[in-house]
């Protein structure tokens, strides 16, 4: 057994718990018998939108504070203060502030809250190479063979890293540590705030045995019904079947869930893992059933998404729709495209499909797209002879984006963005 003074990052040998360090009496002390051979990380700021604004105003460091939008937003963020209030991120607001109305609500800064990870994500790259982000504030760490580098366990290096965090920045972060990178992101849950918290592969087994099967990444709510109805229930129920068995009940998911639930992941961690997905949203500030409303909320955001696509030299095979009905319940639809594409006219095309299908009166609070199934963006948009204007409208919209880019977002406004008096779209007539 192996004990990190996570203050004075002196590591003490020894069988017997200890309550406090020996060197400094600190007691913020991490213990396991395999301390000094895990070096699978996941690190995760804590509360980090909230904690960002409360470093840069003292003022409001000992009041609950909410990173969100308007009360019919939902919380971005929520500092511990307010979670003991039962807020929760992703909780709609006025939800949040019916729990705790005293709160501080704070509109999101993402620009600085980019800037401010970006940093935190370069500490990251200085210990070692082998950085997968996940978010702004959230990455994955490969410590194999760094310790002649950092002349320690790759514990003892996370111990210092999170020290550095604190004094750069003066933010905390939860650390954890395992064998791989399941085992570590659950981990670093277990202690939050300020936690360093370890799995290893002698106790996974007893850890993982009567946790919830939600635990299991990739697990969400639907899931877990019909793995419930199924008997499903804790981690160990899954022991029961075998790896075929669960795949031919539960297809690709079920090869995941044989292999987790045995605390089994040989995914390595990728410093060039591509994005996954760009999307963009917006929670309206009442509720819309109107088609031709929804459709003019749904436009703008394909021209976000086709922005950011051209930024990152990406494209999307496939369009997302995503919509939250006044009862929050989230309907998700998707369409896939002959090719990969860029222009927002396409996936407005797709987008508004898809919308049509669902607007049938239902009332919609929020709206949202995206593509999914990236590829380089120089697939984007090839020319098709059954599709002869899809060049022309590459060109208009590239043109479009570089007045923007020049000057500004407002320099060019298409026709479909002005209304009439009465807030009619206007018409060639008009």
């Amino acid at each position: 057994m192996s004990h990190l003074c996570r203050d004075c990052l002196s590591v003490e040998p020894g069988a017997e718990s200890l309550g406090r360090c020996r060197h400094c009496a600190s007691p913020r002390l991490v213990a396991h018998p395999e301390l000094a051979e895990l070096v699978i990380a996941h690190i995760d700021c804590d509360a980090f939108y909230a904690n960002v604004e409360k470093r840069d105003n003292p003022a409001i460091r000992d009041k609950p504070v909410i990173v969100g939008g308007g009360r019919r937003g939902v919380v971005a963020a929520a500092c511990y203060v307010a979670r003991l209030y039962g807020v929760r991120s992703a909780m709609p607001m006025f939800k949040a502030l019916a729990a705790c109305p005293d709160a501080v609500v704070i509109r999101p800064n993402m620009a600085k809250y980019k800037e401010v990870g970006q940093s935190i994500r370069g500490l990251m790259q200085e210990t070692t190479p082998l950085v997968e982000p996940l978010s702004i504030d959230e990455a994955f760490l490969d410590l194999s063979g760094t310790e002649a580098l950092h002349g320690g366990a790759p514990a003892r290096t996370l111990a210092a890293l999170a020290l550095r965090i604190e004094q750069a920045f003066d933010l905390t972060v939860s650390i954890g540590l395992s064998y791989n990178k399941f085992l570590a992101k659950v981990a670093s849950d277990l202690d939050k705030p300020r936690g360093f918290a370890t799995i290893g592969r002698g106790d996974a087994r007893a850890f993982l045995a009567d946790r919830p099967v939600g635990i299991i990444w990739g697990v969400g709510k639907a899931l877990q019904r019909a793995l419930g109805r199924d008997g499903i229930v804790k981690v160990r129920d899954l022991w029961r079947y075998e790896e075929s068995a669960l795949a031919a009940r539960y297809g690709a998911m079920g090869h995941r869930l044989h292999h987790f639930s045995h605390g089994e992941d040989d995914r390595r961690i990728d410093p060039d893992a591509p994005t996954k997905s760009i999307s963009a949203e917006t929670t309206f500030e009442k509720d819309l059933s109107d088609g031709p409303a929804l459709s003019r909320e749904l436009r703008p955001l394909c021209e976000t998404v086709a922005r950011r696509l051209k930024r990152s030299g990406l494209a999307g095979r496939t369009v997302t729709l995503k919509l939250k009905t006044r009862d929050f319940r989230l309907l998700t639809r998707r369409q896939r495209l002959s090719d990969p594409t860029q222009l927002a006219e396409r996936i407005f095309e797709a987008a508004g499909n898809l919308l049509g299908r669902e607007s049938d009166g239902r009332q919609f609070r929020l709206i949202g797209v995206g593509v999914i199934d990236l590829a380089e963006g120089a697939e984007a948009d090839p020319p098709n002879l059954l599709e002869p204007e899809r060049a022309h409208h590459a060109r208009v919209e590239r043109a479009i984006d570089q007045i923007r880019d020049k000057l500004g977002p407002e320099a060019i406004v298409k026709g479909h963005a002005f209304t009439c008096p009465r807030g009619k779209p206007r018409t060639a007539e008009d």
